[in-house]
């Protein structure tokens, strides 16, 4: 969180963006990807001053779990005087307790800003997604909160003058505009009608240029001739170690998918989170999701 100085600006980490939206897909699916196709709306993470601190900062708290589908997790929200804005302990679980900075006792609208962001550390945990060192890590927790329909509330966060400044999280403005445009083309939705900083809004539009641009890039560009010849030599042998399994009608729970690399796998949803999981086919499964804790047992 910057505060009464300079905010950078511009597109420093653009690569560990794109990076960071990758590797959502790979780790969740398409399938699960849409399950956010709906945003924070900004009255589930409102706060009135005269809200009561510690009853509304829970609230909030609870409004973000239930986004992300961690239905046994508990966050326990405290204040302290503290560098940084906000604090989660990643523990086992399910509670984790998050410190939230003194600062936001008399700043409660940015409250719902600095919890998803936390509260993401949380869903990236499970996941047992992250990148290596600590600042890949934390851009790609802010590029996971507001793929997935919570980061417009980091973005509203930010405000500068010729007095003084704020900003959460390690995006710049343009970056945070430039993946809510992303997530913005992909669902047909339009969040700058929720933001209550201007400078907020003009940064949306400077990111909505960057990602129309990239969808008139062509495919494959700055991929090289290492690259293509890549893609093309996976595209050819995934067609010869296709396996002949019928593809499942579409409210069948089972969808078989053959891998080059190993035996056939079964993937079905978890009933709870409809995070996508994926076993070999070996008879008698026991399995445990890896978000929400689930335990399953089919037959395969």
């Amino acid at each position: 969180m910057a505060n009464d100085g300079p905010v950078e600006h511009g597109y420093p980490h653009l690569e560990t963006v794109r990076a960071a939206i990758t590797a959502l897909y790979k780790r969740l699916s398409y399938d699960t990807v849409q399950l956010f196709a709906t945003s924070v709306p900004p009255v589930d993470v409102a706060f009135c001053d005269t809200d009561d601190l510690y009853l509304g900062a829970q609230r909030v708290a609870r409004e973000l779990v239930r986004h992300y589908r961690l239905p046994d997790a508990r966050l326990i929200v405290s204040f302290r005087e503290m560098t940084q804005a906000a604090n989660v302990e990643l523990a086992a679980g399910p509670e984790y307790f998050v410190e939230l900075n003194d600062r936001f006792r008399t700043h409660r609208r940015d409250i719902g800003a600095a919890l998803a962001h936390e509260i993401m550390h949380v869903y990236l945990h499970r996941l047992d997604l992250s990148f290596p060192g600590t600042r890949a890590n934390e851009i790609l927790t802010d590029t996971a909160t507001t793929y997935l329909g919570a980061g417009w509330l980091l973005l509203d966060a930010y405000r500068e003058d010729a007095a003084s400044s704020q900003k959460l999280g390690y995006l710049t403005p343009e970056e945070f505009g430039y993946v809510l445009a992303k997530r913005a083309l992909l669902f047909g939705e339009d969040p700058s009608t929720w933001f209550t900083s201007a400078q907020a809004y003009t940064a949306y539009v400077k990111g909505m240029a960057l990602a129309r641009r990239d969808e008139r890039q062509p495919p494959l560009t700055a991929a090289g001739w290492a690259g293509r010849r890549r893609y093309a030599r996976d595209r050819r042998q995934a067609q010869e170690h296709r396996h002949p399994v019928p593809l499942p009608v579409p409210d069948a729970p089972y969808a078989f998918s053959p891998d080059s690399h190993g035996p056939l796998r079964v993937s079905f949803p978890c009933p709870t989170c409809h995070q996508r999981i994926r076993v070999p086919v070996r008879g008698r499964v026991r399995a445990r999701c890896g978000l929400c804790r689930t335990v399953l047992e089919c037959d395969t």
